[in-house]
């Protein structure tokens, strides 16, 4: 039986977990549990998988969860960013899922790798911050970082067809968002539940932004390039509405390995857990018949510049893909509060990219520090506009 610790238990990726945990109780068990503030759902996992430990985001919201659980967690729940890395550290824990949203799951991840504990990553954010830094973690502690994100998962697994030095690029698919065929003058218009309308995909509020806007796909891109180890010139998006087709690697003799299946987190989810078994999960079989045609684009950067700002960032190297995560972050909160324009998102993350200053990449302090002065940059900017 695998011991996990899931951080993020309550969004749209820790609740898929615990379907498939839920679904083999005989081979996963969860030892920890953490989510942001919604201690309810929190609490209804807690008294059912009953882990050793619990994290909640916000201290404050400690005693109001502890209302809510039994007695003998009185003294085994913990906050904030040291609650994960308790979660992510404990003795008894085999594999950590980081399934958070954001920077906050940077440091619990690195703290976990440091432990020698093996991660199952959907928050793309730790390699988009800090690739360089983790992955050199991962080969010091020799522990297996194992892509949870569908579009990862897809070329983890077209990958083991052939050998690394024979892949001459990779092709991450993009459903092009809901405004794949809109103009460019209508997207000022765009309001946050426009945007959370994705087209075939069922996942949290921050993630339908960024897929709304291609900056999911451009955060991708980043994560790709450290996860594969593989130059950002190999790296290429294509838009596939239909989401079929989960992504693609070409090797240098023309042969293109792509996998297939549903649009269901469940499928990359129980393949990083069980790795490299794969689960019977007892989901609809994917009939190629039934979808009928695939088809594939070229992204429109123009309409949708966040890709491009993606790959300037990644080439431009040093903390610029941490800026750039921390601006998109705060303009996205921002849009979904109403403050700012659907279209602004990427103006605000330009600017903290113009702006912010550069500084070493393997360098953990550095990091954070510009992670701190691009949200300030995008605060300041949202205030303006």
């Amino acid at each position: 039986m695998k011991a996990l610790s899931l951080l993020g238990s309550t969004g749209s990726i820790g609740q898929n977990v615990l379907a498939v945990v839920r679904q083999f109780p005989e081979r996963f068990q969860i030892v920890g549990l953490s989510a942001g503030r919604n201690i309810h759902l929190l609490a209804a996992q807690v008294i059912e998988f009953e882990p050793e430990w619990v994290a909640i985001g916000d201290p404050d919201l400690i005693p109001s969860l502890r209302e809510q659980l039994p007695a003998n967690y009185r003294n085994r729940i913990v906050a904030g960013t040291e609650g994960n890395c308790h979660l992510a550290t404990l003795p008894s824990v085999e594999m950590v899922v980081s399934a958070v949203v954001g920077a906050v799951g940077l440091l619990p991840a690195l703290a976990a790798i440091r432990a020698g504990k093996d991660i199952g990553l959907a928050n793309k954010e730790t390699l988009v911050m800090a690739g360089r830094l983790i992955m050199d973690a991962v080969r010091t502690h020799g522990v297996r970082l194992l892509p949870i994100d569908s579009e990862h998962s897809a070329i983890f697994q077209a990958l083991e067809a052939g050998r690394r030095e024979d892949v001459a690029r990779i092709i991450l698919t993009a459903s092009g968002g809901p405004f794949r065929t809109w103009k460019a003058e209508a997207l000022t218009s765009v309001v946050p539940n426009q945007a959370l309308a994705h087209p075939n995909w069922a996942m949290g509020k921050k993630i339908s932004i960024d897929s709304a806007t291609l900056m999911n796909k451009g955060l991708e891109v980043i994560e790709a390039r450290w996860l594969f180890d593989i130059s950002p010139d190999q790296i290429e998006v294509v838009v596939h509405p239909q989401s079929i087709v989960h992504s693609l690697v070409e090797y240098r003799d023309g042969s293109v390995v792509a996998q297939l299946g549903i649009p269901d987190m469940r499928i990359p989810i129980a393949y990083a857990l069980s790795y490299p078994e794969r689960l019977e999960l007892g989901l609809n079989r994917l009939s190629l018949a039934q979808c009928g045609g695939l088809a594939f684009e070229p992204p429109d950067l123009e309409r949708f510049p966040a890709l491009r700002m993606a790959y300037n960032a990644l080439a431009m190297g040093g903390t610029r893909p941490a800026v750039l995560n921390a601006a998109n972050e705060v303009a996205v909160e921002a849009f979904l509060a109403g403050k700012i324009g659907f279209t602004q998102i990427t103006d605000i993350v330009a600017v903290a990219l113009a702006v912010t200053a550069q500084a070493d990449e393997l360098e953990l302090q550095a990091i954070l520090a510009a992670d701190h002065e691009a949200r300030m940059v995008a605060e300041r900017e949202i205030c303006a506009a």
